[in-house]
């Protein structure tokens, strides 16, 4: 991968994406005050030379799916072979090395029990060097999903942003949503590329444009659909990543998310069962930013009994917001 420097334009792209990862180049070309071919170039630049990815995803919890954190702990010469396997699976969205290779982190989106316990209790318990697997179900959502970590920069002014803002979402009804065959298909696609075209998905759905776009906007209203802005955090200067496990008093709990949705730090924070009830994961420039955030910000929040650092080596998969960006 070619070296790249971003510049003033590619972070308002950035910024201009992760409001609405499908607005047409002429939308955020008017706002940015450039011409539409110019944000083409840049957008082609950034996906080739900073690892930018734009891909629509699925949130799972408005389906009726539980989310899972795990840990696993393994030995050194098994963990990238474990992060591997795991990451080929369907429902795994997040797959990271921590802890000096000798950690696996995993989240899990399940389609139902019996998919979950095959894993938890059976193909797990039975992989070969894991010396330990420890599950996290996760609760509650401080920050994440369609609330992408670069809308916290304020490189574009108020109203830019206000020009750029997504189509609004409902709040969760009391219901799951259901898919249909041609919902999976949309979904598939664009998992692939959230950019991709709706002549494009007409094809692959064999419906009418003004059908795809009739459940294209049903499906990003109910909030089953949201279009996530991915890139190397390198490319801004943003080297080092770490897991935090949070012990929390439970009264603060809901403060303590409060504030670490706001640090800039944040890309992703839950409630989450276990010893650890707060998981969370902070990008920094470098270690000495993390041990400033640590000792300042985290070390200022009220209700914070204990925290654990672990540094994320390697991402190995990143598909949905349910882990590190």
């Amino acid at each position: 991968m070619d070296s790249l420097v971003a510049d003033e334009l590619d972070l308002q792209l950035l910024q201009a994406l992760q409001l609405d990862g499908r607005a047409a180049f002429s939308r955020i070309a008017g706002v940015l005050g450039v011409s539409d071919q110019t944000v083409a170039r840049r957008y082609a630049r950034l996906r080739t030379s900073g690892g930018l990815r734009v891909i629509g995803v699925t949130d799972g919890t408005r389906l009726g799916r539980t989310r899972w954190y795990l840990r696993l702990s393994c030995t050194p010469d098994a963990a990238e072979g474990l992060a591997t396997a795991l990451a080929r699976r369907p429902d795994t969205s997040w797959v990271g090395l921590t802890s000096g290779g000798t950690e696996v982190l995993c989240v899990m989106v399940a389609r139902s029990r019996d998919e979950r316990d095959s894993l938890l209790f059976d193909k797990l318990q039975r992989t070969p060097r894991v010396t330990a697997v420890s599950a996290h179900c996760l609760l509650h959502t401080f920050y994440g999903g369609s609330l992408g970590w670069f809308t916290k920069s304020r490189i574009l002014a108020p109203e830019q942003v206000a020009a750029l803002a997504p189509p609004p979402v409902d709040p969760p009804g009391p219901d799951p949503v259901v898919l249909d065959a041609t919902d999976e298909l949309l979904l598939a696609a664009l998992e692939r590329d959230g950019r991709t075209p709706v002549t494009e998905l007409r094809k692959v759905t064999g419906q009418s444009e003004s059908a795809v776009r009739r459940r294209l906007e049903q499906l990003r209203r109910s909030g089953v659909l949201f279009v996530d802005v991915q890139f190397d955090s390198g490319l801004i200067g943003y080297e080092t990543k770490a897991t935090l496990w949070l012990t929390v008093t439970p009264s603060a709990l809901a403060s303590v998310g409060a504030a670490l949705a706001e640090h800039r730090e944040i890309v992703f924070a839950a409630a989450i069962t276990g010893p650890s009830n707060v998981v969370a994961v902070a990008v920094c420039r470098d270690t000495s930013g993390l041990y400033r955030y640590l000792s300042e910000r985290i070390g200022g929040l009220d209700g914070v009994q204990q925290v654990e650092t672990a540094p994320i080596l390697r991402q190995v998969k990143q598909l949905t917001y349910e882990g590190p960006r």
